[in-house]
């Protein structure tokens, strides 16, 4: 079985900024990546009609790391469980967990990514397409190449590296379209 993943928004960081926002579907899973800032919360909700979906049928939502420009929209989600990097929350709960190879679904595990910040993580979905990565590691396909925030430049090259050896047929990042990763991505 593989899931299938829907870009709601596409993000873009320049004068304004917008965080590309990911749905996912896989069996009773239906998650939600990076609900952060958009230009208007429509375009995170009126997207997910088609798919037959409304906010209480989102099941997880997966921060890739908590700045606002990734998870000011959280909260849309009411039915949610929120995963970062460290954990699991729901209402009043908080379970530790680690979140390297936590299995959401059957086709939907989170990978710790540390680069655009310590605490990094990318969503690995398995398609009908390959394997699809859903990651902060780059901000477009265009670059920067040398992400300005990035506490640690050596962290970065080290995460960019291994989610390119795990060989995608897609990057979704963190602001803008999905690529098809080639030998010019940067590293």
């Amino acid at each position: 079985m593989t899931a299938s993943f829907h870009v709601l928004t596409t993000g873009y960081a320049d004068t304004r900024v917008a965080g590309t926002v990911t749905l996912l579907v896989d069996g009773e899973t239906v998650a939600i990546v990076d609900p952060g800032m958009v230009a208007d919360r429509r375009l995170i909700l009126d997207p997910l009609a088609p798919h037959g979906l409304t906010p209480v049928d989102v099941t997880d939502v997966i921060f890739s790391h908590h700045h606002p420009d990734h998870t000011l929209n959280a909260a849309l989600f009411p039915e949610a469980r929120f995963h970062d990097h460290m954990a699991i929350y729901r209402d009043d709960i908080w379970e530790d967990r680690e979140a390297d190879g936590y299995r959401l679904s059957p086709s939907i595990t989170l990978m710790t990514t540390p680069g655009h910040t310590a605490e990094d993580v990318s969503t690995l979905v398995t398609t009908d397409e390959g394997l699809v990565v859903l990651t902060h590691l780059w901000w477009t396909a265009e670059g920067p190449a040398d992400d300005p925030f990035a506490p640690d430049r050596e962290q970065l090259r080290a995460a960019r590296e291994k989610v390119l050896a795990l060989g995608p047929a897609l990057i979704v990042p963190g602001h803008g379209a999905p690529f098809v990763p080639s030998s010019s991505t940067p590293l």
